[in-house]
């Protein structure tokens, strides 16, 4: 095996808290290991352009608690063209690259996936996405700190709702995925819950709405990839409870920005470590993860796979949407 002297990153796709505390986690590691670390800038349209930029640790620690990336990120059309990617195969070469880690979701992963075609350099993913869509880990980065920037701001709109006896329908994020909506939910006594896994949700919150009269908040918080979306839902439950009065919310983008929980620093930190030591032991094409609460490798094509709500989840909000 080849001794690793040199060793890239990237963040790439959706920008989330804690990027920047893996990035740091990387380059602390590598720096014990007489590792030199670079990154490329705007993913994998950095690595086409070919300019990184030399990483350490002494810079990197002061900006662990930033959400967002210093890296930036981007999604590339061109890395989707053979073209692209054996341009940034001869990048890597002409840098003397030694190892690459990504910090990304599912699409960044299957661009590795693509890019090993090609390439034989070994790669190691970091799970950098607010949705927690991604199978080999419990949790990804940015996802905690996503729950409570959403949980804060359903807390405020509560107080608004309850003063004018409303129905609130809080969209969340999560394109696929309905972990936001879920977690942000159940946390805040949601009266109900829209996802996009479930299929049958959405009668249970016609039952309940259609009933509404009484002198309180009625919260919905409705996943973004739920397949009828805030604005359907609305209209359905006006065409059943016309004297209602109704409000819709989204909350975007503020889900991905903020500082960083202090669980997803020390997420951060700890895959940023493990990336490097695997690479170290030899491993490639895997993605490190915490399954529970214990670090763990998986195989990229493992890693993107269908995502599924687990059996737990599923029965919670059994028992809380009645």
């Amino acid at each position: 095996m080849k001794t690793i002297e040199h060793i890239a990153i990237f963040t790439s796709g959706g920008d989330s808290p804690g990027m920047n505390a893996a990035l740091h986690g990387v380059a602390k590691t590598a720096e014990m290991n007489n590792i030199r670390l670079s990154g490329f800038k705007k993913g994998y349209e950095g690595l086409i352009d070919g300019k990184p930029v030399q990483l350490h640790s002494n810079e990197l620690k002061k900006y662990v608690h930033r959400g967002g990336t210093l890296l930036k990120t981007a999604r590339s059309k061109r890395f989707l063209t053979l073209e692209g990617r054996q341009q940034a195969l001869e990048n890597l070469k002409t840098n003397k690259i030694d190892a690459l880690i990504a910090i990304g979701g599912d699409g960044t992963f299957k661009g590795l996936l693509a890019f090993s075609e090609i390439c034989d350099l070994p790669f190691l993913g970091i799970p950098g996405t607010i949705d927690n869509d991604l199978a080999g880990t419990d949790f990804t980065l940015g996802f905690d700190s996503a729950v409570n920037t959403a949980i804060e701001n359903i807390d405020k709109i509560r107080d608004t709702a309850e003063a004018h006896n409303r129905i609130f329908l809080i969209e969340v994020m999560g394109r696929d995925c309905g972990y936001i909506a879920i977690h942000s939910g159940l946390g805040t006594g949601a009266d109900a819950i829209l996802i996009p896994e479930s299929a049958h949700d959405f009668i249970q919150l016609l039952e309940k709405a259609g009933s509404y009269d009484r002198e309180d908040a009625f919260i919905v918080i409705v996943s973004e990839g739920d397949e009828l979306g805030a604005e359907v839902a609305a209209k359905k439950i006006k065409e059943i409870n016309p004297a209602v009065d109704l409000r819709i919310t989204k909350l975007g983008h503020v889900q991905r920005g903020g500082n960083s929980s202090a669980f997803d620093r020390m997420l951060g930190i700890r895959l940023g470590a493990t990336a490097v030591e695997a690479l170290l032991r030899g491993k490639k094409n895997v993605m490190a993860g915490i399954l529970n609460n214990e670090l763990s490798l998986t195989p990229f094509d493992r890693v993107v796979k269908e995502h599924q709500v687990n059996d737990e989840l599923r029965g919670l909000l059994k028992i809380f949407g009645n």
